[in-house]
């Protein structure tokens, strides 16, 4: 696992270098495309690189990592909606190149097998756009979340439904209490995982997914056991890190040629 420890804006381009790397060099890569407020740089980097510089998604796919059950199509904070302003919308995907999973569906269940099965179908992710919750959560898959779950219904935990009461109207109660969820081994099977967090707090979350044990009380602390991982922090979501000077030695001495 890299540990980079920078300011956001930086960050945004580390990630955006390395999404358009991978799509100049493979233009019908897989890219896995996460919600929340942690990808919102990374995203608006693409879309002027989109603008200006040319970077196409005309041969690309996107997966999504969750979506509420329940929430009606229009819904402005559907997953598929905000998907869709802040990055489908802005650049070249084809038509219906971006997928998530059916929070709608009559049966769950089954649209969630059909989920899993389409990224396998699709070649798998390529590379997949993390955040991460206050208590450690991935995707929507909360602490107490098997280690090798796939896509699956999740309830929402109360700390994760008023983490995300800011979209609601700071309303929890208008918060979905479900979702759907790419699982942990959903996520652990993409080839190169980058997940961003700023913010103080976020740094405990940080920490144990750098430096924990790996436990399902703090679910995204699989991540070490990936072969590719990449974990994107500004000083503020690194405060608590015991090895930040040794992060930060070890990127700047980082050969040119490596890459993310």
């Amino acid at each position: 696992m890299e540990i980079v420890i920078a300011p956001a804006e930086e960050l945004a381009r580390i990630a955006a270098d390395a999404i358009e790397g991978l799509v100049r060099s493979k233009p019908e890569a897989v890219i896995g495309l996460a919600t929340g407020s942690s990808p919102l740089k990374v995203y608006d980097e693409l879309a002027r690189r989109h603008t200006q510089d040319g970077l196409s998604f005309a041969q690309t796919r996107a997966f999504m990592l969750d979506e509420y059950v329940g929430l009606p199509a229009e819904h402005p904070e559907r997953y598929r909606n905000v998907i869709e302003t802040e990055i489908a919308s802005r650049v070249d995907f084809a038509p219906d190149a971006v997928q998530g999973p059916d929070g709608l569906a009559d049966d769950l269940p089954a649209a969630c097998a059909a989920y899993e099965q389409a990224i396998v179908d699709a070649g798998g992710v390529d590379l997949q756009i993390l955040g991460i919750g206050t208590d450690g959560h991935i995707a929507f898959n909360e602490p107490g979340s098997s280690l090798a779950s796939r896509t699956r219904i999740k309830t929402l935990t109360a700390q994760t439904r008023e983490d995300n009461a800011r979209f609601f109207d700071d309303d929890i109660e208008q918060v979905p209490r479900h979702c759907l969820t790419q699982g942990l081994a959903t996520i652990m099977s993409a080839k190169h995982l980058v997940l961003l967090a700023t913010g103080k707090g976020k740094a405990e979350a940080v920490h144990q997914l750098a430096e924990g044990a790996i436990s399902a009380l703090w679910p995204a602390t699989v991540m070490q056991l990936h072969p590719h991982a990449t974990v994107l922090v500004d000083d503020a979501a690194a405060s608590r890190l015991q090895l930040a000077d040794y992060y930060r030695q070890t990127y700047a001495s980082k050969p040119g040629w490596q890459g993310l």
